[in-house]
């Protein structure tokens, strides 16, 4: 049985980002909560367990600076 990151890699490796059940194109709940927050644009901010999540290029896009992303797989982060 793989380990957990062999798991993910896998994943990553063998589907498209938008083969995965939990994609979305514009993750709306999660922007929704930054702004209730009300985070100052260079505020650090970390999707953790992000894959292949396309929250911080919509955070960038909005001006936020410091946006980073964790995850396990470095194919889902590529």
């Amino acid at each position: 049985m793989p380990d957990r990151k062999d798991h993910w890699e896998n994943i990553y490796k063998d589907k498209s980002p938008q083969e995965v059940s939990w994609y979305v194109t514009e993750p709306v709940l999660s922007i929704q909560m930054i702004h209730h927050s009300l985070l100052a644009l260079d505020a650090p901010i970390i999707d953790v367990d992000g894959g292949a999540s396309v929250l911080v290029d919509h955070l960038c896009l909005e001006g936020y600076s410091c946006v980073s992303v964790l995850d396990i797989s470095a194919n889902a982060l590529a």
